[in-house]
């Protein structure tokens, strides 16, 4: 089964020979190096080897971290990597092996707790927004027109002023007047203006 490498560094200015030597002696055809920060999902070297793997072949990197920053992000990387029949290795971290049984269950229970931990993350979210609407928090962009000038635009288009004329005295576009307009309960009166 052959093996690409792929080695990693954060900055210009550090030095991928340490994990290039690593990689070459763990018998790599091909190493792939990049020196680009770990939060970037736009790494083109790493999409480059992922697209090169076939089923069979094995990406392997010296320690987890220079594949992926975040559970997430290394999940959605082993997937890619799952899809194209490839397996991965870590050198350092070697119960990320999905060569073996053991690396696929670890890797398996990992992320199953991601999900379950995004799970609650969610609950609690939508529980945090249910209590502040409750309390009367309003999501969203904030209002363009106060109370006072609802109720005078909603007056002067009963009075016959044209939206565009409306818009302008508030400083708003045509489009918040015509939404004001449509939604009050006297749009039947608005609707020819």
């Amino acid at each position: 089964m052959p093996l690409f490498g792929y080695a990693r560094v954060s900055t210009r200015d550090q030095d991928l020979a340490l994990q290039v030597s690593e990689l070459m002696a763990a018998n790599c055809a091909k190493v792939f190096k990049e020196k680009a920060s770990g939060a970037k999902t736009d790494r083109p070297e790493l999409a480059k080897v992922i697209r090169r793997l076939e089923p069979g072949d094995v990406l392997v990197v010296t320690r987890l971290d220079r594949l992926a920053r975040s559970t997430r992000d290394l999940l959605n990387v082993l997937d890619e990597i799952s899809q194209r029949g490839a397996g991965f290795r870590s050198l350092k971290d070697t119960w990320a092996d999905t060569t073996t049984p053991h690396g696929k269950l670890m890797l398996t229970v990992l992320g199953g707790l991601a999900e379950f931990e995004r799970s609650l993350i969610a609950a609690r979210t939508g529980e945090g927004r249910k209590r502040a609407q409750d309390r009367g928090v309003r999501f969203g962009r904030p209002r363009k027109l106060t109370a006072h000038q609802r109720d005078e635009a909603l007056q002067r288009i009963a009075a016959g002023e044209t939206q565009a004329d409306i818009a302008r005295l508030l400083n708003v576009s045509p489009p918040t007047i015509s939404r004001l307009a449509a939604a009050s309960p006297f749009a039947h009166v608005a609707g020819g203006l």
